[in-house]
């Protein structure tokens, strides 16, 4: 073979390994997912579409349902959810899109907190058409890219529209938590009953006394004015429901409160503590019908205050120093 023919054979078998490399590189080069491209992550999914939403932190679940067009909580008497706190998430969840994908490995879900054994929150929806959807929201990769993923899919996406620290799982989030309320100037006479006996306060002109006030004793206007607040503007750490519980301690209410204003009575019971959260007292208000829970400092203000906690102290008997 002639040296020109040798080289014409080299030349063609450089071009065959070149043709052969391009074509290993094309085949095997990773492809882009499609749903990499920019879309979103809940397809055709809208707002109103929506007619339940459990969201779960892996120890608690708060489930807000739709019905009648109003948002409530089923698990608590139907109480009225605020409307606006629901549908501003649910738009963000409209919002999510593709086009930041992180992985599609299986095996970064836990570490990204969006498995199903291991997440920050998972959002269960359920769709007017009967369709069921689980968006797991994981792991903050730093300001406006939050981890997130949809039903079984592998791939996981960056987020600036959720957050799991804004999606929370108790029931104060989505509610008007104000349960007891009254104008202070309509008040006019307050009776508060506990194990330290019965104290009753009436309204004498623009101040209040207590009815029993002995010679030689002096009412704290104060004292009385900082527990007065606290009665007139009662907010609830989440409603419990209408129906009555043995275990809620009012049929020997630890404290009651009667209050009466220039129109109405209203009788105020202090229950049992919540034997799962010792933070929270049952709570009800004979004016609504729900069952709430108040803070342990609202309702340990009221089951422990004595007759000594509304009068001013002695004064102090000269010393023979003072003299």
């Amino acid at each position: 073979m002639s040296m020109s023919q040798t080289n014409r054979l080299q030349q063609i078998l450089l071009i065959v390994l070149v043709v052969q490399i391009a074509l290993a590189v094309w085949v095997f080069w990773p492809k882009p997912a499609a749903s990499q491209s920019s879309g979103p992550l809940l397809g055709d999914f809208s707002t109103d579409s929506v007619t339940s939403l459990a969201i779960s932190d892996g120890d608690n679940t708060l489930t807000l349902a739709k019905q009648d067009g109003k948002w409530v909580l089923p698990d608590a008497g139907d109480f009225p959810v605020t409307e606006e706190n629901v549908t501003t998430l649910l738009d963000n969840i409209e919002k999510v899109q593709t086009n930041r994908l992180v992985t599609q490995t299986d095996t970064s879900h836990r570490r990204l907190q969006v498995a199903p054994d291991d997440f920050n929150r998972r959002l269960e929806l359920t769709l007017s058409n009967g369709t069921t959807h689980d968006l797991y929201v994981g792991s903050s990769a730093g300001a406006g890219a939050t981890h997130v993923r949809l039903d079984n899919q592998p791939e996981v996406y960056l987020t600036g529209d959720l957050d799991a620290y804004n999606i929370n799982p108790q029931a104060g989030s989505w509610i008007d938590t104000l349960y007891f309320t009254v104008p202070q100037t309509a008040t006019t006479k307050l009776t508060l009953e506990n194990s330290n006996g019965a104290l009753e306060f009436v309204k004498d002109g623009e101040n209040w006394t207590l009815s029993d006030l002995a010679e030689g004793e002096t009412f704290n206007q104060n004292a009385f004015t900082n527990m007065l607040n606290q009665i007139i503007s009662v907010r609830m750490t989440e409603p419990i429901g209408t129906e009555a519980q043995a275990d809620f301690g009012l049929d020997a209410p630890q404290a009651t409160v009667t209050l009466t204003t220039t129109d109405e009575t209203d009788t105020l019971l202090v229950g049992a503590k919540n034997p799962a959260d010792s933070d929270n007292y049952v709570f009800k208000a004979s004016n609504s019908p729900y069952y709430v829970r108040i803070s342990s400092f609202t309702g340990d203000n009221l089951i422990n205050k004595t007759r000594a906690d509304f009068l001013e102290a002695p004064a102090a008997e000269p010393t023979s120093e003072s003299e």
